[in-house]
């Protein structure tokens, strides 16, 4: 099974491609601090899906909190972004609501596994 075919890695990376996106419209004194680490940590969080699908099944709830962690990061680096006025409001909606369904499909994967 190829790894793009798990949903999560899917939305993960559309999620990725919308951030990349908007740089654009990030004023350039954000754009190499917050944004580069709001890019950053999408790509870890892409990656370390990536890892878990090819890890041992023993190993993914650990690798599967690190990708948690990831997104609350992302979460608290998207309220910044709007609070100090380097992204809108309207255009950040879309991208939180992408990484809630991120994280609504990754709780459902880490409560699988646990059932096992």
């Amino acid at each position: 099974m190829q790894q793009f075919d798990i949903p999560i890695i899917h939305k993960t990376y559309e999620f990725y491609r919308a951030l990349h996106d908007l740089q654009k419209v990030i004023p350039k004194m954000e754009r190499f601090t917050l944004w580069q680490n709001c890019e950053n940590t999408a790509l870890q969080t892409l990656a370390g899906l990536l890892r878990v699908g090819y890890a041992p099944p023993e190993k993914r709830l650990e690798q599967l909190a690190s990708v948690g962690i990831n997104i609350d990061m992302l979460r608290v680096f998207l309220r910044l972004a709007v609070d100090i006025k380097a992204l809108t409001p309207k255009k950040c909606l879309p991208l939180q609501e992408k990484l809630d369904e991120i994280g609504r499909m990754l709780g459902g994967w880490i409560k699988s596994l646990k059932q096992k």
